[in-house]
């Protein structure tokens, strides 16, 4: 007797824009899978049709993602494979998928993830900011208060921070982040890989008073500047020019922290040297 063993999700990553950019692995295993759950079936028919791919689809979204996940665990179980697209890019990045994947965790289902394009990770390799350490964020939340917590956040993120926005958002999200950070360096990056692909590098003031006068138009992806170092450093150094030397002392030595250890606290704090911290006491 065969005993059947249980099918795998596979997250398929799709064009962000280019259809040139659909990777054969992709292709080979979107015409193999047993089911494609799709975020929008009528968009996605298109993308199946142009290379040719039969696979009976259902839809998966985020108004859908639990009782739907459950189906689709359902059927995995029954040994079939199951592939996961979003309408563009990787499923499971800032996308309903993220839901399923978990609950396949939870479920022993196998997951692999077919590699691909990404409007976040294409934007930020073309910003010209540091890669080295970043933060995304996808789109702002509408909530008033979840948006103003996520940006008190971001004022102290010293890593490069990526969002991404609608058109009709895009101007008061650029005052709003403006209002909040400060004036930051920003790269607009707008039609990635299609034929109109704009990357603008420009700094948060300047693009506001660039949507002043511009109707914004495609999907955005924002880059921005992460807070420097030399920032959180004077805003240190400011914080303690409220306070007399004497009184900075006195607050680590009220902690129980020995004078010589608390003037070296005190002069590391503000900037200064240990000697600037005595002669200050001796007067």
């Amino acid at each position: 007797m065969e005993i059947k063993t249980a099918g795998k999700l596979f997250l398929c990553a799709t064009p962000i824009g280019n259809l040139k950019d659909m990777t054969p692995r992709v292709v080979e295993t979107l015409q193999a899978a047993d089911l494609i759950a799709a975020e929008d079936t009528r968009n996605s028919i298109k993308l199946l049709n142009r290379f040719d791919i039969h696979t009976p689809m259902t839809s998966y979204h985020e108004y859908n993602k639990v009782e739907k996940a459950k189906f689709l665990i359902e059927q995995m179980n029954m040994g079939k494979d199951v592939a996961l697209i979003t309408d563009a890019g990787t499923p499971a990045i800032s996308d309903p998928g993220e839901v399923l994947v978990r609950m396949c965790h939870e479920a022993g289902i196998t997951v692999t993830s077919l590699p691909g394009a990404s409007a976040c990770i294409t934007a930020l390799t073309l910003s010209g900011l540091s890669t080295g350490r970043f933060c995304f964020e996808g789109f702002l939340p509408a909530d008033k208060k979840e948006k103003r917590e996520i940006l008190e956040d971001l004022q102290k993120e010293s890593r490069t921070i990526i969002l991404y926005e609608a058109p009709h958002r895009l101007t008061r999200t650029l005052d709003e982040l403006y209002e909040a950070l400060g004036d930051r360096k920003l790269t607009l990056c707008r039609e990635l890989t299609k034929k109109f692909e704009e990357v603008v590098p420009t700094t948060l003031a300047e693009a506001c008073a660039i949507f002043r006068d511009r109707e914004p138009r495609g999907e955005y992806v924002l880059v921005i500047e992460g807070k420097s170092l030399a920032d959180f450093k004077h805003e240190k150094e400011r914080d303690w020019q409220s306070v007399s030397i004497g009184e900075h002392m006195a607050i680590y030595e009220e902690q129980g922290i020995g004078h010589k250890e608390a003037m070296k606290q005190v002069a590391k704090d503000r900037g200064i040297s240990k000697r600037e911290v005595y002669q200050y006491l001796l007067k």
